[in-house]
């Protein structure tokens, strides 16, 4: 009887250990969506959805520079090598080297079944740290673009206005006396009052995300035309849902906000499309938790690279080196030189010595009848 009691004990312990694993893993994991374009392809798989193994919070990050067609960290791991070789296309000098890198922050959701964006690879992250860093080269050879971190302040009450209503008609809602409605994909309709603090702060946040991004597109076109060849990263963290979230819980209202965004990210990645040609790749990650408002999972980082033109070094003050070193040049010099002298003797008496035939006539630039 006390063998079997033992055992029981055991056995709960051990349910409890994996129960408590399990939820640990789950509050550190997220997931992230590398989104394709809908001309090209830059991933490698070639169903319209597919589902990847996790990965690490660095993969994402060296992903986003292979992309922008940098080379990796060399921290990166065999294992991590792998894993990006299974996401992104295999041919090294075919990269979109234009990036949407964007956060979500509160959330870990799925792309609703009504929301398409064509091709895409889903991921689960593991946030092995809390942040991680996208190492680009510093100079001109990238140009980084930050979205969705005004707080709305540069649109006034008309620009909202006008925002809203225009974000309304191109999702198929309505904006009046002060109520935004939308239909969902999910068939759910969505209503947020401007009145209310968090309807507005969810709002806002989202207009000003797409006032970013069509900035961003509009600066794109100014260095298609100046700056050739160089890689753009346009870098954005959305924390509009924290508002619903703290206000109407996590589901509900909070998870329709979240659909809408996702409708929202739908309709400006179309013409986002048009005006880099199709050479983008969106990298969207739904972390699942949240740091400082301040804070992000997904930072860059500029790091200065060795030049790689041959340098001499410096002499040292031996005078006997300095000797050899001059000897050697000198009779590099001399020995040159008479090469040069003795080519240029050779070919002037084979010119004119050379005997007159209609070839060499010819060869001579002479006319002939």
């Amino acid at each position: 009887m006390a063998s079997r009691l033992s055992n029981t004990l055991n056995l709960f312990i051990i349910i409890s250990l994996l129960c408590l694993r399990i939820r640990a893993e789950e509050g550190n994991t997220g997931s992230v969506f590398f989104i394709d374009s809908t001309s090209q392809r830059f991933l490698r798989s070639s169903d319209l959805t597919s589902q990847s193994g996790s990965m690490l919070l660095s993969d994402v990050t060296a992903a986003v520079s292979v992309l922008l067609g940098f080379a990796p960290p060399a921290s990166l791991t065999a294992e991590s090598s792998i894993k990006l070789d299974e996401i992104l296309s295999p041919n090294p000098f075919y990269r979109p080297r234009a990036v949407l890198m964007l956060e979500v922050s509160r959330t870990r959701d799925q792309i609703p079944a009504g929301v398409k964006f064509g091709s895409y690879i889903q991921s689960a992250v593991v946030l092995d740290s809390v942040k991680a860093d996208v190492q680009l080269p510093e100079g001109d050879e990238v140009s980084m673009i930050s979205v969705g971190e005004s707080e709305g302040s540069e649109c006034n009450a008309a620009c909202m206005e006008k925002e809203l209503h225009d974000l309304a008609a191109k999702l198929g809602g309505s904006y009046v006396d002060d109520e935004l409605t939308i239909d969902l994909a999910s068939g759910t309709r969505l209503n947020l009052h401007m009145t209310k603090k968090a309807d507005r702060e969810f709002t806002v946040k989202l207009v000003s995300l797409v006032r970013d991004i069509r900035g961003a597109m509009e600066m794109h076109k100014d260095l298609d035309g100046r700056m050739k060849n160089q890689a753009e990263l346009i870098k954005g963290r959305f924390i509009g849902i924290k508002a619903l979230q703290e206000q109407y819980g996590p589901d509900g209202v909070a998870q329709q906000g979240m659909e809408l965004f996702q409708m929202t990210l739908e309709m400006i990645f179309d013409p986002l499309q048009g005006a880099y040609q199709g050479q983008i790749v969106g990298v969207i990650l739904f972390p699942g938790v949240s740091l400082l408002e301040s804070e992000a999972f997904l930072n860059v980082k500029f790091t200065s690279h060795t030049s790689r033109l041959l340098e001499e070094k410096a002499l040292t003050a031996s005078p006997t080196l300095i000797v050899e070193i001059l000897l050697v040049r000198r009779t590099l010099a001399w020995i040159t030189g008479i090469i040069l002298l003795i080519s240029t003797l050779l070919g002037m008496f084979f010119l004119f010595n050379m005997p007159i035939t209609r070839d060499t006539l010819l060869y001579s630039n002479v006319k002939l009848d």
